[in-house]
Parts: C-alpha cells; structure tokens; sequence
C-alpha cells in the first residue's frame, strides 16, 4: 500500500482516537477541574486504545503478533503521550495559550510522529 492511502487511512482512525482525546479533555477540564495537560493526557491515553486496534487490522493490516506489535506501539506512544502532554503544559499552562489552539497544534505535530513511527517501526513488517 502506499504512504499516502496508509496516511489518509492513518488520519481517519486517529480521528476516532482525537474524537476520544477531545471529550475527555472538554469532561476533564470543564467538569472536573482537572489541568488541561493531565486531561489531555488522560484522553490520550483511552484513544491510543481504540487507535491500536484500528490501525493494527485496518490502516497497516499487521501480520505481526499482538506482543511484538502492542509493545512497540505502546512504547511509541508512551514518547507521544511525553510530548503530547510536555507541549500542552507548555503552551497551555506556560503561554497561556487557549487549550483547543494548543491541542489542535498538539495533535497535528502527534499525527506526524504517530504516523512515522507506527509505519517505519511498531507495524513494519520484516523483510523475508
């Protein structure tokens, strides 16, 4: 398949992971209390989930074992998570900046390490 339909399929199910991320950010935020960073990395965390799944069977349809596949994607995302909450800290909590103008940048820079990593390492097959 080529990088492009992988992308394009990429995107659509980390909307469905976004979609997560956002609602836990808005509930968290808004109902909770909670500081925009820890929410948002909360939400990141209950997308990356679903997002497994999707792109496990759908956007690069693995033919790796769930353990070798879920680990590295898993520690991938665990860099993610890092920066995903390291940046909204910083331009939420530091720059005052309004929290969806941060998480909408958050998640597009996420998008592009998210999708390099997953392609080239957590979902790469092995060269026969």
């Amino acid at each position: 398949m080529s990088i492009s339909r992988q992308f394009i399929r990429f995107a659509a199910v980390g909307a469905c992971g976004t979609a997560v991320q956002y609602i836990v950010l808005q509930i968290g935020t808004e109902t909770l209390g909670i500081p925009a960073a820890v929410a948002s990395g909360v939400g990141y965390m209950c997308g990356s989930v679903v997002n497994y799944l999707l792109n496990y069977f759908f956007t690069f349809e693995s033919g790796k074992s769930h353990m070798e596949a879920a680990t590295k994607y898993f520690s991938l995302l665990g860099i993610g998570f890092c920066i995903n909450t390291g940046l909204m800290a910083v331009f939420v909590h530091q720059l005052g900046w309004n929290k969806w103008i941060a998480q909408f940048l958050t998640t597009g820079i996420g998008l592009i390490y998210n999708f390099l990593g997953s392609r080239f390492w957590a979902f790469k097959e092995a060269h026969r």
